[in-house]
């Protein structure tokens, strides 16, 4: 069944005066999003205290990934942020001399790696898999990293700086056989391309629902693989994490059995409204859709850049790349400042702009943003 994609892009109201390119950063906010934070507030004016109800829309959350990612309800934890839930996990990690390696790659958002270079203190010792000039990072250059002493690989799926994808599955299997655990950042992929992680074969992976998920700031994700679960016991913790949450015990930590385990404490009701209809628009659409539209979308704007001689850095090839498309340019900030002017939102980062598709872009989209381009190739083309 064909999916109107037009009538979708009329729940976004900011198209109604802004061309927006920009769900790298923030996703657009959809009126069912909207919609559920007012209901939220009206329950809190009405009610005050709802936590029955609130409990159920936590959970609703965690069904809801797991059907986005493809994996079961009892290896996701609903966490404050992506940070939250790789900090969760960094404080079960144990490290010892012979196996207390953990491989980072150049791609990373900063958080990512600097929690894990703050380890080093308790023992870690990182490593990082360096960028060739094209901003790739081959499945070799993991491989002269990765050794017997290796305990974690920390990867991203879409490196935020320049849109390139990893060899997820190829880096997987590396890590496996010289038997370190791989963690996957998919903040930049979930929600735009279609996901399952059982089948990535990765061991833990992190995400935050304000970008192609649709939700809010505030609200992210951990999925650890269950066979997993036990093997690790984070010691940051809250009575969320316990195993029965309803006991307030205060005389011992007993974590969940489940992925809860790396939870913390109260959750963040009201981005749990928002993080739902988000998700429930995203599956009644389907991930599947979603990339494909995506991916027609990013190959006409990369050949609308070939033609106006302003050639995008992220690699062309679909299997390299996801819904983040970059151009260098001498200026990255001017010129978002520039398209900003014209009502076009994008983002920069290093000296790349950033042009991030969704499902509710369309080709006018594209159009607009390649009409300024043209305009000011030669002030800002590197």
């Amino acid at each position: 069944m064909s999916v109107d994609f037009q009538a979708l892009r009329r729940q976004f109201p900011i198209f109604e005066h802004k061309t927006y390119i920009n769900s790298c950063a923030y996703g657009a906010l959809a009126v069912g999003v909207q919609e559920a934070i007012e209901q939220y507030v009206q329950e809190r004016r009405m009610e005050g205290a709802l936590w029955g109800p609130w409990i159920t829309k936590y959970e609703q959350v965690r069904a809801l990934m797991a059907q986005v990612l493809r994996v079961t309800t009892g290896e996701l934890a609903i966490t404050a942020s992506a940070s939250a839930g790789m900090n969760a996990l960094a404080s079960a990690q144990v490290f010892n001399r012979e196996r207390n390696t953990i491989v980072i790659s150049d791609c990373e958002f900063p958080t990512t790696a600097q929690i894990w270079h703050a380890q080093q203190s308790r023992g870690a010792h990182c490593v990082h898999v360096p960028r060739a000039a094209d901003g790739t990072i081959s499945v070799e250059r993991f491989a002269e990293c990765i050794d017997e002493t290796t305990a974690l690989v920390v990867i991203t799926h879409v490196c935020f700086r320049n849109g390139v994808m990893l060899d997820i599955p190829a880096i997987v299997n590396i890590a496996h056989a010289r038997g370190a655990k791989v963690l996957l950042d998919c903040y930049q992929s979930v929600g735009a391309l279609d996901l399952d992680l059982h089948a990535l074969g990765v061991d833990f992976a992190a995400g935050g629902m304000l970008k192609y998920l649709l939700g809010t700031a505030g609200i992210g994700f951990l999925y650890v693989r269950e066979q997993l679960i036990k093997e690790f016991v984070p010691t940051h913790t809250g009575w969320f994490a316990q195993a029965v949450i309803e006991d307030m015990a205060i005389d011992r930590n007993e974590p969940a059995q489940t992925a809860r385990r790396f939870e913390a404490g109260t959750p963040p009701v009201i981005n749990c409204y928002a993080a739902a209809a988000g998700l429930q628009l995203l599956l009644s659409i389907g991930t599947r859709s979603i990339e494909e539209r995506i991916r027609g979308l990013t190959e006409h704007y990369r050949m609308r850049l070939h033609e106006i001689g302003w050639p995008a850095v992220t690699a062309s090839s679909t299997a390299r790349h996801g819904p983040l498309v970059c151009v260098a340019a001498r200026n990255a900030a001017g010129l978002v400042e520039v398209l900003a002017e014209h009502g076009i939102v994008t983002s920069q980062r290093d000296d790349h702009l950033r042009a991030s598709f969704h499902f509710y872009n369309n080709e006018d989209d594209v159009e607009q943003l390649i009409a300024v381009l043209r305009t000011e190739h030669s002030a800002h083309a590197a």
